[in-house]
Formats: C-alpha cells, structure tokens, sequence
C-alpha cells in the first residue's frame, strides 16, 4: 500500500470530453466515443499518452494521475475543446 492509498480515498471520478460532444461519456460511452472519434479528436489516446499509468501503480494511484493528466490536457487545452467532466462515486455497501 502507498501513503497515497492510506490517505486519499476518492470521492469523485473525472472523465476528459469535448465542449460539443452532446454525449457522456459516463453514461453513453458508445456513442461518446462514436463521436469523439468521428470528429478525429480521439480523447481516449490522447489521455493515454498523457498518462503516466503503469501496472506499478494502485488503483487509486492509477485514477490520481489519470485526473492529473486530464487536468493538464485541459490546461493547455491546444484544440479549445476539452474539458473535464466528474460525477461522484457511489457508495458501496457491504453487508
């Protein structure tokens, strides 16, 4: 486990889209990335070569430096279309 993991437990998922993407790409990813990519801004690679993830990496680990990657993709935002979309994580409950 990495301090990472014993002190942040996230409470929210990000997701990187386009300011005309009519589609979430939490709740209607097929058709999110339909368009995406029939628009040739193809986010999903664009992330990933952002992203510094490795298998190394914790699943909280992973999903802190996918939100640093979006964060900066937005930042610059070369394209001036990106922007970043959250929604929180559902509770689970054991039991």
């Amino acid at each position: 486990m990495t301090i990472l993991e014993a002190t942040i437990t996230p409470t929210h998922e990000s997701m990187l889209t386009t300011l005309d993407n009519p589609y979430s790409p939490f709740t209607n990813f097929d058709q999110w990335f339909a368009f995406d990519t029939n628009k040739n801004y193809n986010s999903c690679s664009y992330l990933a070569r952002v992203a510094r993830i490795s298998d190394d990496l914790s699943e909280a680990d992973t999903m802190l430096e996918i939100e640093r990657a979006i964060d900066e993709i937005v930042q610059l935002n070369v394209l001036g279309v990106y922007a970043k979309v959250t929604r929180k994580l559902e509770e689970t409950k054991e039991g």
